[in-house]
């Protein structure tokens, strides 16, 4: 061969490997799928414009419909978490979640800022009151609700409800606000668990009925009230955390469940299972519906695809389902539910009633939904995308709009995947909320450590030690800084907890990579401050408190050094239980942001972090407490949940 063969060769493939360089250069100068996260949504009344709360990108997009594109960024001072638009549709509230919240006043046209009004810790979820006089915000970590007068701009009151409200809607009279409490209150261990739906009575503001969902029901995501103001719609996990978690199929360990509500008579009508027998239908999040209320969408964050739901025949079939059994008729030999009771167990009861469709392929970690007619716009938080799906046609196909200019030459070799280029932390995050590396899609990480890798705040028989003897669920926070992992430190590190977690609670084998993705995501998270600081700092009581908590005659800083608040050793503290045996010890906990872990010890059963101190400290083997004054205790707590 001719040298000067060999030389027009080597340009070629040197020609190449430049191309491809800068290929991948200009990829990487794109901005990279977690930009932007969209997570909610609004459309405006005649359904030209699109509001995209983007929460990693601080911003509010719109998106025009016809030209489905992007036509304007709207900076916020802090995570969008939430959108609510006047009835012309003239004016945008947009809550900024922080532990000093504020809600966006926004003129729709212009983009400007008209107000800035005051929320509390993490607020989300913003209700108009029909009038367009009052709006109602989620104020989840202080566990209450903000009402505040529109004309004057300030905030009225606030109305206690229970455990982190993160969705709320209103009746259409305007009478009650119904709210979604992400999680149940209580001890872990108790007959019933579950989340509940709080009824405000927006003239007495105050709460006047708790709609407790089922035994187990938690990680309440969405509320939605039909247009005929007729029902409710509210998305949940159901757990079966009473069985020993030897296995998934068939809802063994999760389930995902919808429980609609009578409005009229303020009543629960019953709660349908979202999953197939042997399919299921993990993290249902958000809820639309039909400007009819015949059809109602849900949006399935962890397997990625929305469940459409033809509503009346729903209702036609609960309705034929009776409350008790009546003997002198045949039993349906086809039908698992025979009684009302049934119907939360029946992973067949939507046959025929439900589709479920798969969003496109890329689209990942589907959270809003609306409707504009018969398409349904999804915000896509993994991939930075809008999902749209034709709900008219006979078989759907969803399309996908991306939100992030795409890389030059992107093809099918996947250069533009947005899980190829997320950052690993980010993928972590992804593989963390995702039920494709699940059996059956059954269940994500994140459906038993919701809130950014945090607790359910149930009890669990997971099998780490053994069986019948379930633990609560621990906060990952942390994991990584403070072995060993789990209630008796039985796994040496968190790296290795993250892989038996995957293999024995998911039942799966991922790729090393999926494991160390999820490490990374989990070593990055970071506390939130306590709703109990006072601008930033430790309120009076706190610091009373912080001085008997380093007191050496109390002694709770000596296994509860400052820093990680752990020394990472494990106890006998007299917490054993019945389900414990003689020799059990237990891992000592981070104390570092308790405020949001309850229930406390390994077994749930401190409903607060002051029966911690007291009826769950019998002989003071985990701090001597038992000499000190009720307000010495009630600082020493104030303390302990600041941290």
């Amino acid at each position: 061969m001719r040298y000067s063969t060999y030389i027009s060769r080597f340009a070629v493939l040197a020609s190449c490997i430049a191309w491809l360089a800068a290929q991948a250069a200009h990829a990487a100068s794109l901005p990279q799928p977690g930009s932007l996260s969209p997570a909610a949504l609004a459309a405006t009344p005649d359904g030209t414009r699109l509001f995209i709360a983007c929460a990693t990108a601080n911003e509010v997009a719109v998106f025009d419909v016809a030209s489905g594109a992007i036509t304007k960024h709207i900076a916020v001072p802090h995570t969008p978490s939430g959108l609510g638009l006047s009835a012309d549709g003239a004016r945008l509230y947009v809550t900024c979640a922080a532990p000093q919240s504020s809600v966006r006043v926004l003129d729709t046209g212009s983009g400007k800022t008209l107000a800035t009004l005051p929320a509390g810790h993490s607020a989300t979820a913003p209700v108009l009151s029909p009038d367009g006089k009052t709006l109602f915000v989620c104020n989840r970590f202080n566990n209450d609700i903000s009402l505040i007068d529109l004309e004057t701009g300030k905030e009225q009151c606030r109305i206690p409800v229970q455990r982190e409200p993160v969705a709320a809607d209103i009746s259409r009279d305007g009478r009650f606000l119904l709210v979604a409490n992400h999680l149940h209150t209580g001890p872990a261990d108790a007959e019933r668990v579950a989340a509940v739906v709080s009824v405000i009575d927006t003239a007495a503001r105050k709460v006047v009925k708790e709609l407790s969902l089922p035994d187990g029901s938690g990680v309440l995501n969405d509320l939605r009230v039909s247009p005929d103001g007729k029902y409710a719609v509210v998305s949940h996990i159901l757990p079966r955390f009473r069985l020993p978690a030897t296995q998934l199929d068939r809802g063994w360990m999760n389930s995902n469940a919808a429980t609609i509500i009578d409005l009229a008579r303020m009543e629960i009508v019953n709660t349908v299972l979202l999953d197939n027998i042997d399919r299921g239908a993990a993290d249902p999040w958000s809820i639309a519906w039909s400007a009819d209320s015949a059809t109602v969408v849900i949006s399935h964050a962890g397997t990625h695809e929305i469940s459409v739901i033809d509503f009346a025949a729903l209702l036609a079939r609960l309705a034929k389902v009776p409350v008790a059994l009546d003997t002198s008729k045949p039993v349906d030999p086809i039908s698992a539910s025979r009684v009302q009771a049934d119907v939360p167990n029946d992973l067949a009861f939507l046959v025929g009633v439900r589709q479920r469709i798969k969003l496109a392929q890329g689209d990942l970690g589907p959270r809003a939904v609306v409707l504009l007619g018969r398409k349904a716009y999804v915000a896509n938080y993994f991939s930075d995308s809008l999902g749209v799906v034709d709900l008219g046609s006979p078989q759907p196909r969803p399309q996908s709009i991306p939100l992030l200019l795409q890389p030059a030459g992107a093809s099918a070799k996947g250069l533009a995947s947005p899980l190829d280029r997320m950052p690993l932390a980010r993928k972590g995050e992804f593989y963390f909320n995702d039920a494709g590396i699940c059996f059956q899609g059954w269940q994500s990480c994140a459906t038993c450590h919701p809130g950014e890798a945090r607790v359910d705040g149930l009890n669990w028989d997971l099998l780490n030690d053994g069986i019948g003897n379930p633990k609560n669920t621990k906060s990952l926070l942390l994991a990584h800084k403070t072995p060993p992992a789990m209630s008796m430190g039985v796994r040496e590190t968190a790296e290795t907890a993250v892989r038996a977690g995957i293999q024995h609670i998911l039942f799966t084998v991922q790729p090393e990579e999926v494991a160390v993705a999820i490490d990374t995501y989990l070593k990055s998270l970071r506390p939130v401050p306590s709703p109990l600081l006072v601008n930033g700092r430790l309120s009076d009581s706190a610091r009373r408190g912080e001085k008997l908590f380093k007191d050496r005659q109390v002694g709770c800083a000596t296994c509860h050094p400052p820093g990680l608040f752990t020394d990472l050793q494990t106890y006998d503290v007299g917490t054993r239980g019945r389900f414990d045996r003689a020799a059990d010890r237990f891992d000592t906990p981070t104390l570092v942001e308790g405020w949001r872990t309850a229930p406390y010890l390994h077994d749930g059963s401190a409903a607060t972090m002051l029966e911690v101190l007291t009826t769950r400290n019998a002989g003071d083997k985990h701090g001597k407490t038992s000499h000190l004054t009720p307000q010495q205790l009630d600082d020493l707590a104030a303390y302990l949940l600041s941290l």
